[in-house]
């Protein structure tokens, strides 16, 4: 039997997006609580605090067909007073960690969305085993803390590498590298 030579795959694309209707939000609540409650262990019965009023949630949301699906990332920002912005609760879902730079560009969002509101800094708690990947994205660690009992690293974006995204609704379409069949 003779096979075809090896196609190049596909890969399905991604919406990198605000939040903006009631089962983007709770996808994102409910994949928060597998990450941070069940699988992490970081918080005993849930993850859900005063910021969540706040916030500004991001999704990154899987396509079946072009058409979102369901969501497989989220991070929310806020600014705790004017000009300082915060990112936080960043989570991939386990399923989909292998697609390249999900988490990435829900940062790169954040930040971008942050800087158009007037953003002068942009600071986040970044789990140690995560730091790599900030400093790659143009973040500095600023100083080592302990929160809810893990190591984290209170890291600082540069912003002059985050152009102003002035509508995180529209956010963008990512799609991943193509990687042969």
């Amino acid at each position: 039997m003779i096979f075809p030579e090896p196609r190049e795959f596909h890969a399905p694309g991604y919406y990198i997006r605000a939040a903006s209707t009631r089962w983007e939000a709770e996808g994102a609540a409910a994949l928060r609580h597998r990450v941070f409650v069940q699988e992490q262990g970081i918080f005993a019965d849930h993850d859900r605090d005063a910021t969540d009023l706040v916030a500004t949630h991001l999704v990154a949301l899987s396509t079946y067909a072009h058409e979102a699906d369901q969501v497989v990332g989220t991070v929310r920002l806020h600014e705790e007073h004017p000009g300082l912005w915060w990112g936080s609760r960043l989570a991939v879902d386990r399923e989909f960690r292998h697609v390249g730079r999900l988490g990435a560009e829900l940062i790169r969002l954040a930040v971008c969305t942050a800087n158009a509101r007037g953003c002068h800094t942009f600071r986040a708690h970044v789990q140690a085993r995560n730091v790599v990947l900030f400093r790659r994205l143009r973040w500095d660690v600023t100083d080592q803390v302990e929160i809810h009992g893990h190591p984290h690293a209170l890291m600082e974006a540069r912003l002059d590498h985050y152009p102003p995204c002035a509508d995180p609704v529209a956010g963008w379409y990512h799609r991943p590298r193509r990687v042969a069949a």
